[in-house]
């Protein structure tokens, strides 16, 4: 009989490893207990995923020694004939787990194909309660919540970027819908000055950086209202920061 593959959360940022439970506020208690109990992990980074396997074994002590737990990576460099090995040993009975650098594994995420092939090889998949920084940032803004895409990263380049925006403002008027996208963290000034500049004044944006950490800001207006404050001087602190776009056209 296969193991189970967990989907794992992980925090959206560092956080203080000093306290009693480091995670407590990010991570539930069932979930932290959950993957102390494994031993074998599939993950982007397999350092920082110990560092992390140890703020966990802060209040759940974990099964094994750190240093004997198996960690195989998974990354966006990671054929896909390199996938089946990675599930041999749950399909040779051992119980594994998928975690991500941040957040929750296989959304904006490598994973994904594992999970799928998981499906595929009979291997059953278990997803776990954690922090969707995508999730999380609907929620915060005040957009159509019943309705909204991921579109992941826009172009880099300037022309083909406006094109993109202009059509997924197109699309959030005529479907009503929410558009999220990201951005790499020291582009986040870039991407906000091409928004403003390629939206309808009126079209609702947000901004949601560092969400679940000290330094979380989330805030929602007018592309209008976004570009008076720009002028002023007033860019918002993220740069550098894992940062969440929100757009949504009226």
């Amino acid at each position: 009989m296969p193991g189970i593959l967990y989907l794992l959360p992980n925090t959206l940022g560092p956080v203080d490893a000093a306290q009693t439970d480091p995670l407590a506020q990010i991570i539930p208690s069932q979930v932290q207990r959950a993957i102390s109990g494994l031993e074998y992990f599939i993950a982007e980074n397999a350092k920082t995923t110990r560092a992390f396997l140890k703020l966990v074994s802060v209040s759940h002590p974990l099964t094994k020694p750190l240093q004997e737990i198996r960690i195989s990576e998974l990354n966006v460099n990671t054929e896909a004939a390199a996938l089946p090995a990675l599930l041999a040993p749950l399909l040779a009975g051992c119980d594994a787990g998928l975690i991500s650098e941040a957040g929750v594994p296989a959304v904006a995420d490598p994973g994904a194909n594992l999970v799928r092939l998981a499906h595929e090889r009979g291997i059953p998949v278990k997803p776990l309660v954690g922090p969707s920084s995508l999730l999380l940032a609907v929620m915060a803004s005040g957009l159509n919540g019943q309705s909204f895409a991921f579109n992941g990263y826009l172009p880099t380049d300037a022309d083909q970027r406006a094109k993109r925006i202009k059509a997924l403002e197109d699309r959030s008027r005529q479907e009503k819908q929410t558009q999220l996208f990201i951005e790499t963290p020291y582009r986040n000034a870039a991407l906000l000055d091409a928004l403003i500049a390629n939206c309808h004044g009126s079209t609702l944006m947000c901004v949601a950086t560092d969400l679940t950490l000290a330094s979380e800001s989330i805030k929602t207006q007018t592309a209008a209202k976004w570009k008076e404050e720009l002028v002023a001087g007033k860019m918002p602190e993220f740069h550098k920061k894992p940062t969440v776009f929100l757009l949504l056209a009226n």
